[in-house]
């Protein structure tokens, strides 16, 4: 196994991790593999068996240098003072064939000094919920982690039941936390606070180097990236589950997969997590933690950004977020200018999605089919609200026709940014529950129909079927 390792997160020092080694699956299974990935890392020639035991800890490559990172966070609100990788390590970060530099990171890897009272290990169906997750949004187009690969083994583990103990190997540009600032600003670690700071400028953010002050610039771009990530979530109706400041990635990407769900019948209250009982981290709030979580991030990095960057930072990030997200709701209209009334066309028809209980993803898929001369009667969605969609519809015939909207090129426009496949709950709790007994067809099915989730692929169109009633409104736990 050859990889160009590459390990300046480890040249840090102590202050930033702990140097650790996995503890090792017994009798490890691979589960499945993302082979696309393994092309861009450059371990695309690897064997099965190889695979199998780098994906389970059992080796550990050469010039790799494997850690458990250290960080903190506020969750649900309140501060916790150190948490750390507790069941993850930093395997190590390779040059990938396009030069860029790649974090590998096994979750599931045993136990660590930041395990508390965990035993360090994930379970299959939190680290396949991961795995398909990071490639549906990754294929969606929205910025995540992307998953290498699933290990599973003999090894039980006891969470609401025993289960299998089973690792994710996952990769991204940066495993840096917003989390991982308040760590060393709350400690009084001002020194290391800079250090981080000038590595994640040198390493992520090279663009901050020239200007002024480059904290603030660092801040500004953290923001905007944030904020751009959020715009696209709620967009394309995914919801985190639990935006916690350790679970917020410094470059922008969706990270620490959970309870997430993609929401199936419009309603801006989602919640997908069961233990969010007060909806901290329901749908429509999601952008209000972002906000939140900017400034949490903008009071950890104080000690070096100028006394006026706070203030710049949120209204980064709330112009920032406005825009892109009204430019993507545009985009799903199927709009190429600006119209005055935009915002209350698409403010109009999510209330009505909300009232009448309409599937978010399928409704805006459909109406890439609608023509200029179309009626609620012909419109191939929602016949039992038929009535109170006409109203609605006139009102966008006439901005399409405001336009001179060509209906062709509109619905191919329309088909690039709505699609037709998205990762519902039911159809990953049926994968999990055909792995747990060993039979992995239905995931590899269901990977592959995701990887293409704007194309019509009509011999899987059951997966893009409203769920069926056992299936809808399912909240998961953060277990794992």
């Amino acid at each position: 196994m050859t990889l160009k390792f590459d390990n300046r997160y480890a040249r840090l020092g102590d202050k930033f991790s702990v140097p650790l080694m996995p503890d090792p699956l017994p009798d490890p299974e691979l589960v499945i593999v993302n082979k696309d990935a393994l092309e861009e890392i450059g371990l695309d020639n690897i064997s099965n068996q190889d695979l199998i035991e780098f994906f389970s800890g059992n080796r550990i490559p050469a010039g790799s240098e494997p850690l458990a990172m250290v960080y903190s966070g506020h969750q649900f609100g309140g501060y916790s003072p150190q948490l750390g990788d507790g069941r993850g390590l930093l395997i190590g970060q390779v040059i990938s064939k396009s030069g860029s530099l790649v974090d590998l990171h096994l979750k599931g890897a045993g136990k660590t000094p930041f395990s508390r009272m965990g035993d360090g290990r994930a379970v299959l169906r939190s680290c396949i919920r991961e795995f398909l997750a990071s490639e549906a949004l990754h294929h969606l187009g929205i910025p995540t982690t992307r998953a290498l690969g699933v290990s599973t083994s003999v090894e039980p583990v006891r969470r609401e039941t025993i289960e299998k103990a089973s690792m994710l190997m996952r990769y991204s540009e940066s495993h840096i936390r917003f989390g991982s600032f308040e760590y060393f600003f709350y400690t009084e670690q001002h020194n290391e606070l800079k250090e981080l700071c000038d590595y994640t400028i040198e390493n992520h953010f090279p663009e901050a180097e020239n200007a002024e002050n480059k904290y603030d610039a660092l801040l500004l771009l953290a923001a905007e990236k944030t904020a751009s990530l959020i715009a696209q979530w709620q967009a394309f109706g995914f919801a985190h589950g639990v935006m916690n400041t350790d679970n917020m990635s410094i470059i922008g990407q969706t990270f620490d997969y959970g309870p997430y769900g993609f929401m199936e019948q419009y309603d801006p209250y989602y919640i997908c997590n069961h233990s969010d009982d007060r909806g901290r981290y329901a749908f429509n709030r999601q952008p209000l933690i972002g906000h939140w979580n900017v400034q949490a991030l903008a009071q950890a990095l104080s000690p070096l950004t100028s006394k006026n960057v706070v203030k710049g930072a949120l209204d980064t990030y709330q112009d920032r977020f406005l825009n892109r997200y009204h430019a993507l709701m545009i985009e799903k209209l199927g709009l190429t200018e600006n119209g005055p009334d935009d915002k209350a066309l698409y403010d109009d028809l999510l209330d009505l999605m909300e009232g009448y209980g309409v599937d978010y993803t399928l409704f805006f898929r459909a109406l890439s089919n609608f023509q200029s001369d179309d009626t609620m009667s012909s419109f191939t969605m929602s016949r039992s609200c038929a009535d109170a969609f006409e109203p609605w519809l006139k009102r966008y015939k006439n901005r399409l026709l405001m336009e001179k909207s060509d209906d062709v090129k509109r619905k191919k426009s329309m088909r690039r940014v709505n699609p037709k496949y998205i990762l519902r709950n039911y159809l990953a709790q049926i994968a999990i529950q055909q792995s747990e007994i060993g039979y992995h067809n239905d995931l590899h099915t269901l990977y592959n129909v995701l990887k293409r989730p704007y194309d019509e692929q009509p011999e899987y169109d059951d997966y893009a079927k409203e769920p069926p009633e056992w299936g809808r409104n399912l909240q998961i736990s953060c277990s794992s």
